[in-house]
């Protein structure tokens, strides 16, 4: 079994995996003030919960957007499974042909998620990820990672309406029962799901009339599902891609990475 971390923005979203079965899931805020034991204390009480003995943990890996918090979580998976973990960057063998301006540019997060992508669905593939941004990634139909969009996220783009405005409240991202809302708290909350539900559907349109393909759409990320069942399109919703590719990455990588 292994243990795989994603650093988020937002959260860190924390999977036991055996032999490429995701066994438990689970998410902890991002707290760049915390301290390892802080950290390893979240990591016993989930393997607690989740019934994972540390000792059956036999290798770890990391991607992370938060590069301040590599280390303290490095440190703090040392001290609760023994064992010095991967990190996803250069050097790291993916199998992944990054055809940007500058690879080293492409966050570890959608490497991980566009590796699973490649191995589990039909290419070409657009690759939603609805985190703390929404990113768009496409991926051509020889696998290759060519390029995407960063767009401001869900939960961001709706603090700073809030932060910016003296009459609009926090929202919950639950769907309201008419596309048109008739109170405050509806209108946002239509805006805020029909409005990225039309987003993404347009994007994937826009980018299939531009590459002249039809694509496999693929959303990932903590905010998937309560976007995408709004959207007109077929999206495959998979929630534990990134861990899948970690797992992959972790494969590819076990023999040559030291302990």
């Amino acid at each position: 079994m292994i243990l795989a971390l994603d650093i988020g923005n937002t959260n860190i979203v924390i999977g036991c995996i055996e032999d490429g079965k995701i066994l438990s899931s689970s998410r902890i805020a991002t707290n760049r003030n915390r301290t390892v034991d802080e950290y390893a204390v979240d990591f016993q009480s989930i393997f607690l919960l989740n019934q994972i003995h540390p000792d059956h943990i036999e290798g770890c890996i990391i991607s992370s957007v938060v590069p301040p918090l590599v280390d303290t979580l490095v440190s703090t998976l040392k001290k609760v499974s023994g064992k010095t973990p991967l990190v996803v960057g250069p050097g790291v063998k993916t199998g992944l042909n990054i055809r940007i301006d500058n690879p080293a540019q492409l966050g570890s997060d959608l490497v991980a998620a566009a590796v699973a992508a490649n191995a589990e669905y039909t290419k070409p593939i657009i690759l939603v990820d609805l985190g703390t941004a929404t990113t768009v990634s496409v991926i051509d139909e020889y696998g290759s990672y060519l390029g995407g969009m960063i767009i401001p996220g869900v939960q961001i783009s709706q603090e700073a309406l809030t932060s910016r405005t003296s009459l609009l409240q926090s929202i919950t991202f639950d769907a309201p029962i008419h596309v048109i809302g008739t109170n405050t708290n509806d209108c946002m909350k239509s805006g805020a799901i029909y409005g990225n539900a039309v987003m993404i559907d347009g994007i994937a349109d826009l980018i299939e009339d531009t590459l002249k393909k039809e694509f496999t759409v693929i959303a990932t990320g903590g905010l998937a599902n309560c976007i995408i069942p709004y959207c007109r399109r077929k999206i495959i919703l998979d929630e534990n891609l990134l861990l899948k590719g970690l797992w992959l990455i972790y494969e590819k990588n076990k023999d040559s990475h030291k302990q």
